[in-house]
């Protein structure tokens, strides 16, 4: 159901797994399943709650008043918020109880921030919303480190995957704010492109998705090896090359057309860059 939100939830359960496959140490794998479990069951709760709060911006835009809420397909009443609780609140307690209260801490911080700090209380008011916001999936990592052991999640090696996780957030998501610049505006909604404009955004996905490339070197200099350099570095790339050429379209002024094409293709990359680094991350650390 597209309430909940399940190919990002499946998207932050695999950034979970990786952080538990570079943590240090040795897992119980009845843990990490639950960990991961209650790291979807979670992220999703926090996607009900984003549209659940969010039905008024979500009718006034192209890209979303297909939504649930939006259409009335469900009915917006006050069980949903009980609903939600119940779900953070069970995958919290259940990553407490099979793994630990870090790794539990963590998955809720990522539910939270997504939903609350993000959702509530920074999307309407400023641009940098999805900067802070990132920190959603930095705490995905967290929690998956954290169920090999509360102190794996502090190690040099998760916590650099954890600062990568938050550089990609921004370019990933100014390139889908370009993309679907006017439905923004017509929600009143300050994204990037919205106060700044397109060329200005652009440059922003540029410069953001560099260092998140260089960024994502990082972890060879704590002991990551070649399989996770050649998946870091051609995602890396492709990111890359796609912002460069978002960039150079937005500066030269061509039509609006051409640059939500090249918006469009730099959103997928990133989504390419991030698949790429998750799964290279988890089959190193397995080979």
């Amino acid at each position: 159901m597209d309430l909940f939100k399940l190919r990002i939830g499946f998207a932050i359960a695999l950034t979970a797994l990786a952080g538990a496959a570079v943590a240090p140490g040795a897992g119980e794998g009845a843990a990490i399943a639950t960990m991961a479990l209650a790291v979807l069951v979670a992220s999703a709760a926090a996607g009900a709650f984003n549209q659940y709060v969010e039905v008024d911006l979500d009718r006034r835009m192209s890209r979303t008043r297909g939504r649930a809420f939006a259409t009335g397909r469900l009915a917006h009443h006050r069980g949903w918020p009980a609903l939600i609780a119940a779900m953070v609140g069970g995958a919290t307690v259940a990553a407490a109880w099979r793994a630990n209260p870090a790794c539990a801490l963590y998955t809720f911080l990522g539910a939270f921030f997504y939903a609350v700090v993000y959702t509530v209380w920074l999307k309407r008011r400023t641009w940098m919303n999805i900067v802070v916001g990132g920190l959603a999936g930095s705490f995905a990592v967290l929690a998956g480190a954290a169920s090999i052991s509360p102190a794996a999640a502090l190690a040099p090696l998760p916590l650099a995957f954890a600062w990568i996780l938050f550089l990609w957030t921004p370019p990933h998501f100014w390139s889908l704010a370009i993309l679907c610049r006017e439905d923004y505006e017509r929600a009143g909604v300050p994204m990037l492109p919205v106060v700044a404009g397109d060329a200005r955004a652009a440059r922003a996905v540029l410069g953001s998705a560099l260092l998140l490339a260089l960024s994502s070197l990082l972890p060879l200099a704590l002991g990551m090896g070649p399989i996770y350099a050649a998946g870091a570095s051609i995602g890396g790339l492709f990111f890359v090359r796609a912002a460069r050429r978002l960039a150079g379209i937005a500066g030269r002024g061509e039509p609006r057309e051409a640059i939500r094409r090249a918006a469009r293709a730099s959103f997928h990359a990133s989504l390419v860059q991030l698949a790429l680094l998750l799964v290279a991350a988890i089959a190193d650390r397995i080979a």
